[in-house]
């Protein structure tokens, strides 16, 4: 019975559905920043994969169909940027100077941990594309014979990261200029941490969503030079 309602692709489609409202329910009842709506959302959608038997494959059928939904919103991040066109060409160098330095920070921060902690070359190479977003980053990990495994992994706790802990950092570091707060948590946490620079402000997603697509371009080019310096 289970399987046969493990191949309908509404499956995969109703349950990340019913996983972040689950996630949200929570969060909106403790007000805690560690019940994070889609920290819950995943380890619900794990539990009840491993609970029931039903494999990420049949799951996956019906859940793809909301990579569509992402990439529309990742376009959509165009109009609020439009929106600040002004601001931008105010601010344009500054701008592309951030993500540089953001892009080469992030990079440094992970080849010295790495190389701190004793890391194999491999696990190294796999985790500097860390602060991008998924597609660039295991794009970078796939070309460079990486564990595209680990740089999923590296991603995705980035950006959880980001997600939970920008606000806090913006107040801790007093930064209150939404151009600076927005390229501060795009460069550094991707399309988690834009979504909550959305929340924040048209401003600060607008940038967010800007530094996001810049520092993946950066980290790009900088990716030619991993393998030497890992």
């Amino acid at each position: 019975m289970m399987n046969a309602v493990a191949q309908s692709p509404f499956f995969g489609m109703t349950l990340t559905i019913f996983a972040y409202w689950l996630g949200v329910k929570i969060q909106s009842k403790t007000k805690s920043p560690l019940c994070n709506s889609m920290i819950i959302a995943v380890a619900f959608v794990v539990a009840f994969l491993n609970l029931s038997g039903i494999t990420y494959d049949q799951y996956y059928v019906g859940a793809s169909i909301y990579q569509t939904f992402l990439v529309i919103a990742t376009a959509c991040l165009g109009v609020s940027i439009y929106r600040q066109l002004d601001l931008l060409k105010k601010n344009l160098l500054p701008v592309i100077v951030g993500c540089v330095v953001g892009s080469v920070t992030s990079i440094a921060s992970v080849l010295f941990f790495c190389k701190l902690l004793a890391y194999e070359p491999i696990i190294t190479l796999s985790m500097l594309p860390k602060s991008v977003t998924t597609a660039i980053a295991t794009a970078i990990s796939d070309d460079q014979g990486a564990i595209t495994s680990i740089t999923v992994a590296a991603v995705a706790i980035s950006g959880v990261g980001g997600n939970l802990f920008a606000p806090y950092l913006s107040k801790l570091f007093r930064v209150k200029n939404p151009l600076e707060e927005g390229l501060a948590i795009g460069a550094c946490s991707h399309a988690l941490g834009t979504a909550k620079a959305i929340q924040l402000g048209e401003t600060q997603g607008a940038m967010s969503g800007l530094a996001m697509g810049l520092c993946g371009v950066i980290t790009a080019i900088f990716a030619l030079a991993f393998p030497y310096i890992v």
